[in-house]
């Protein structure tokens, strides 16, 4: 008898899932899928042997028996198949509805082809000495081998037409195991003296496990706990299943270590690591170097173990407990109010980065109401990146008034984006989102190409325009390439730097203050000017305008409304405004609605007027039409 190949086979499978039951594992749909397909490959090829052993002894056995044992090997070998089918739809169909209805309806061809598979005749053949033989024909192996074949032609077609939707890696796997059992399954009905099919299915076995379903992919090996790749999956499934569970995110700050020695940091990371792993009823995931997940299955579940791990923080760390690490914690009750993992995550991330509540408190619970908020954060986030892609992002302009010379003289670029529906979003509805996730920069360097196009294309100073004033967010000014980014521009349109003025608040750190010193100085050495924006709202000082290389000073608009509501204000402006004048500088007075408001800055001297009295901000069209206008009247 020829069974060496499968006897092989046999033996990776058993070393195989020795391997397998002796890693940590999470209860993932992947892993009981890959399982099921184990189990599948497993006994078809014992039925392999077995059916080759009760056809070498048909004479001391009924033929009933070993047709039956016969067909049943056919069986698993659609059975193998169908698995491999269902291996994949586990990554397509992510809702358990549509993926109980595709297993139904694979499940029910199957099972259709198995009775046919017992109903019709399997036939043997032998050679001439009976030494050895062909293994079984007939119309039962043409039943099992063909619907087969179509589950595998099935499977190629879903992982091509829904590649988006399948792991590339679980895609690669199974393509070269379905390659693998194709390939030995035809040279076996081929030339079927070559037993090669039961060998060729532990060989695929062997494939998925090594490239997706070791245990020990899902493992972060310093730790010992579940990495971030499981914690994705983990909570999908436990997301696709509609099931409520409880997170709780804990953030381990180095400065927590930074008063150990190399060898006490360590011995308490892991004393911390190892405390972790040994709770019950709770899964443990590494998310970030310093950020660890602990899942809870059932939401209201981390509640009861709260105060003895909380407390179990308060008593310190280390052979003497000696060493305190107080973490901070983000406490996620009911996973309900969430959508999915990346919401989650997202959540995660976003309070750790921007939220001040968080630095303030180390205990941070969250609501449905600070889920609502993530969540109007991210449509506004995508409302950003939308109308950057489909070019929805337009400059308004604001006039500004020259007391001196009794014309518009400049104007404000200000950004504004479209929605989809064409309405306008007003700055204060997106600004702080774009500079807080990043956005601010690309968003900022088109709002400053637009300028530059609007100032070539139109000729401002045939308007008496001077110049034109743009605002620079902190995170641009921290941004190191900014002022070459923005020469290439100037350069790219070819117009005089004269006509830029860019508009700078105060830095929130030295390090940026030094970058944005470097790029005023490259930008000013090309010949742009710089303004310093919102004074009198806190963010800019006295002692600002000393450093900064700037030649305007823009009174903010609550600072010009509290000189005519309060009388101490009033004598703060006063001596504010005579120091900034005593710099030479020039101060633009921002917010000025009413023609007493107008009239009483002009006397103080302010050498710019900017507010509604004149104009709000306008589009580019109707902005040239009201200078246009503005002309004509002076001119008549």
């Amino acid at each position: 008898m020829h069974i060496q190949m499968q006897c092989c086979g046999i033996v990776l499978m058993m070393v195989l899932l020795f391997f397998y039951t002796k890693q940590k594992r999470i209860s993932l749909n992947t892993e009981r899928a890959f399982l099921r397909a184990f189990c599948l490959n497993f006994f078809c090829i014992v039925l392999d042997v077995f059916s080759i052993i009760v056809i070498y002894q048909r004479d001391r056995l009924a033929k009933w028996f070993i047709d039956f044992v016969c067909k049943s090997y056919l069986v698993t070998l659609l059975g193998v198949a169908l698995c491999g089918l269902l291996y994949v739809c586990v990554d397509i169909y992510v809702k358990k509805e549509d993926y109980q209805k595709a297993v139904r309806r694979y499940e029910i061809i199957a099972l259709a082809d198995v009775i046919l598979i017992y109903i019709l005749p399997i036939y043997y053949q032998f050679d001439e000495d009976e030494t050895t033989f062909l293994v079984t024909y007939g119309p039962s192996n043409l039943a099992a081998f063909f619907v087969a074949i179509g589950f595998l032609i099935v499977n190629f077609h879903l992982m091509k037409k829904e590649r988006n939707k399948i792991n590339p890696r679980r895609r690669e796997a199974v393509q070269l195991w379905m390659l693998i059992w194709i390939s030995a399954a035809l040279l076996q009905f081929f030339y079927n003296k070559l037993l090669v099919l039961g060998y060729a299915c532990s060989i695929g076995m062997a494939v998925l496990y090594l490239k997706l379903e070791n245990p020990e992919t899902n493992l972060d090996r310093q730790s010992g706990m579940f990495n971030h790749g499981a914690l994705v999956q983990y909570i999908s499934q436990l997301y696709s299943k509609k099931k409520r569970f409880s997170v709780l995110a804990i953030i381990f700050e180095r400065s927590f270590y930074k008063n150990m020695r190399p060898g006490q940091s360590e011995e308490v990371r892991m004393e911390i690591m190892e405390f972790l792993l040994g709770l019950p009823e709770v899964l443990v995931f590494k998310n970030t170097e310093d950020e660890i997940l602990l899942v809870y299955k059932e939401a209201g579940k981390a509640e009861q173990k709260m105060q003895s791990l909380l407390q179990r923080f308060d008593t310190g760390w280390g052979r003497d407990k000696s060493f305190c690490v107080r973490p901070r914690w983000i406490y996620i009750p009911d996973s309900g109010i969430m959508n999915n993992v990346e919401d989650m995550l997202y959540l995660i991330r976003d309070i750790r980065q921007n939220g001040k509540e968080f630095s303030e408190n180390p205990f941070l619970y969250v609501d449905k109401e600070k889920a609502e908020e993530m969540y109007r954060k991210k449509q506004t986030e995508q409302l950003i990146f939308n109308a950057m892609e489909k070019d929805r992002v337009e400059v308004y302009y604001q006039p500004i008034y020259s007391t001196r010379e009794r014309c518009f003289t400049s104007a404000e670029a200000l950004v504004r984006i479209k929605d989809e529906k064409g309405n306008i979003v007003p700055p204060g509805a997106f600004i702080d989102i774009a500079e807080q996730n990043g956005m601010i920069l690309r968003l900022g360097e088109m709002v400053f190409e637009k300028v530059c196009r609007f100032v070539k294309e139109n000729a401002v100073e045939q308007y008496g325009l001077h110049y034109i004033e743009i605002n620079l967010s902190v995170v641009q000014c921290s941004y190191e390439q900014l002022a070459e980014d923005y020469i290439n521009i100037m350069e790219k349109y070819n117009i005089p730097s004269k006509f830029i003025n860019l508009e700078i608040t105060e830095s929130a750190s030295m390090e940026a203050k030094r970058i944005l010193l470097n790029n005023m100085r490259s930008l000013m050495d090309y010949g742009v000017r710089f303004s310093l924006d919102d004074f009198g709202t806190g963010q800019s000082n006295l002692n600002y305008i000393v450093d900064m290389p700037v030649d305007i000073v823009k009174f903010d608009r609550d600072m010009t409304n509290a000189y005519f509501e309060n009388g101490k204000a009033k004598y703060v402006m006063d001596a504010a405004m005579h120091m900034v004048q005593g710099m030479n500088l020039e101060i633009v007075s921002e917010g000025i609605e009413t023609r007493e408001q107008y009239e009483t800055m002009e006397e103080l001297g302010i050498s710019y007027i900017q507010g509604y009295y004149f104009s709000k901000p306008l589009s580019e069209q109707q902005f040239l039409q009201f200078i246009s206008a503005d002309l004509r009247q002076a001119g008549e």
